[in-house]
């Protein structure tokens, strides 16, 4: 009988058909749940004492694939199909929902009934969680300053009041809220996707990434396994993640980082800038070699195993196509071209400066040219170029480089793919200027220097060295960290620059290949 009712209300293709919650808290398919669970090595499915946590419970899917492997695994030791799936069930899975309708989604993928003590259940507990635990009134943000202790959250967006009615989302993984029949347990997996982020009641969307304290709960609890699936953006970037992307980089014990430029190749009709990647963290290992799989999106797979961090490299450079052209550039040891690169706001005016000057203490701007004067460029309200004038006295918080020629160029361009184009720049001259919606790559003594620097980013080599650290639409600074700087007194090509630097045959081919060409 038991054997009936599991095999007829298991359904191994349902939780492919669920619509996601949001961007930030998608569910993970079968077939993804199934291709991180077979980086572990398959003889712990016939282990009956290992015990699995998914720290982030939304569908079920991890623990419901884990009791599938398990159940064939466990077949020579526990040959009753009753007694094995009690035993899988009470002593090896386990699951902390984020919240309370994932944790009756999460119940009726595992154990077939949202209520594991009813009698549709596949095993009987005798209380109606059973093993995967919520507790949304135990579990509350610990508010100070505005700002939630644990998580960040804004008390603004997830206080007592605004939420009243709502999930928190102060998830108990990481709000010192463990259930307590899970405190001193030792896991030899933790496996989950957690959620991403949460807004901090900025504007324009503002939002702190949180998927990271999953991952530093997840190895406080010492497992021999962490398998997670998260946003790319912290190999390179990310708001609030320099120390955990260091923290992670230095850490020997990741074995397997499996890295998808394209998320929808994980997560069907979700995007997610920057792509999604899934790891595997084994304590054991204690080599700096890893091995990295990229998939860029276009069935283009490949592998291979290299340290995490390259010599006087602070990113992870995810291409591994890329590491021994980066190898050659770096051996040359020369001036970084972000050295002419001006940081935000490169003449102290913000981007809506046009709008109200006098919002920042500064007087009034002319729509009409005044002669002898300076010409500042920024957007309008329609998100327009437009130009705007003030006398040679006004006073400019920052007057760098306004004397010489400069490049003017968004801050934000593309989206961090290898191979996309750059707009064209502003060509200014001396005297004018920008508002922060651009940076400034100059001053140049000479109008002609200027486009020979401008024939130097629109090669292909430079493109390459540009995505080793753009991986979305910011291109300040930082992203030109690792472009070597050239001499601007000529133009330059590519065939120039693959000299230059001793590329190979292949290597030439890979930037031809992967690198669209700019007019």
């Amino acid at each position: 009988m038991t054997d009936s009712l599991y095999e007829k209300a298991y359904n191994p293709d349902v939780l492919t058909c669920i619509a996601n919650l949001s961007n930030d808290e998608v569910f993970t398919p079968p077939s993804v749940a199934n291709a991180m669970l077979d980086l572990l090595p398959q003889d712990i499915f016939s282990n009956p004492d290992a015990k699995f946590l998914d720290p982030a419970c939304k569908s079920g899917v991890f623990l419901r694939e884990i009791a599938k492997r398990l159940l064939e695994g466990l077949k020579d030791k526990i040959p009753d199909l009753q007694e094995r799936i009690d035993h899988i069930f009470k002593t090896q899975l386990y699951g902390i929902a984020i919240t309370e309708l994932t944790s009756l989604l999460s119940r009726r993928s595992l154990y077939c009934s949202k209520y594991p003590n009813c009698k549709y259940s596949v095993t009987q507990f005798d209380n109606p969680q059973g093993n995967i635990f919520f507790n949304n009134a135990k579990t509350k943000h610990l508010w100070i300053n505005g700002k939630c202790l644990h998580c960040g959250a804004s008390e603004q967006e997830y206080g007592d009041e605004k939420r009243k009615g709502l999930e928190r989302h102060a998830y108990q993984f990481i709000h010192n809220a463990i259930p307590g029949e899970l405190e001193n347990m030792k896991f030899d997996v933790i496996i989950g996707n957690p959620p991403y982020q949460l807004s901090d009641g900025g504007a324009q969307a503002s939002a702190i990434p949180i998927y990271h304290l999953f991952i530093q709960q997840a190895k406080k609890l010492n497992p021999r396994y962490i398998i997670m699936i998260t946003p790319s953006r912290w190999m390179t970037g990310g708001r609030g993640l320099d120390s955990f992307r260091k923290e992670m980089l230095e850490d020997t014990r990741l074995s397997v980082i499996h890295d998808f430029k394209d998320a929808t190749k994980c997560f069907s009709g979700v995007e997610i800038k920057g792509g999604v990647s899934y790891f595997l963290w084994d304590k054991e290992k204690k080599s700096v070699e890893c091995k990295i799989i990229n998939d860029d999106g276009n069935n283009n797979v490949d592998q291979c195993v290299r340290p995490l961090l390259e010599k006087d490299c602070d990113i992870f450079i995810r291409n591994n196509q890329l590491i021994p052209i980066f190898r050659k550039v770096q051996s040359l040891s020369e001036t970084s071209f972000s050295t002419i690169v001006s940081s935000m706001k490169p003449f102290g005016l913000r981007g809506d400066f046009f709008k109200n000057p006098d919002k920042y203490g500064l007087p009034p701007i002319s729509d009409s040219v005044i002669e002898n004067g300076y010409t500042i460029y920024g957007l309008d309200e329609k998100q327009r170029r437009v130009c705007r004038y003030v006398k040679k006295d006004y006073p400019f918080p920052k007057k760098t480089e306004m004397g010489r020629y400069k490049m003017f160029v968004p801050r934000n361009q593309g989206e961090g793919e290898l191979g996309e184009t750059l707009s064209t720049p502003i060509f200014a001259k001396p005297d004018e200027c920008c508002t922060e919606t651009f940076i400034v790559i100059g001053g140049f003594d000479t109008e002609s220097e200027m486009h020979n620097c401008w024939t130097y980013i629109k090669t292909k080599f430079f493109r390459t060295m540009l995505a080793m650290k753009k991986n979305d639409q910011g291109c300040g600074q930082g992203v030109y960290q690792y472009i070597p700087l050239q001499d601007f007194s000529k133009p330059w090509t590519d065939e120039e620059l693959y000299a230059k630097y001793n590329l190979s045959k292949e290597e030439i081919n890979f930037i031809e290949s992967m690198i669209r060409p700019m007019e």
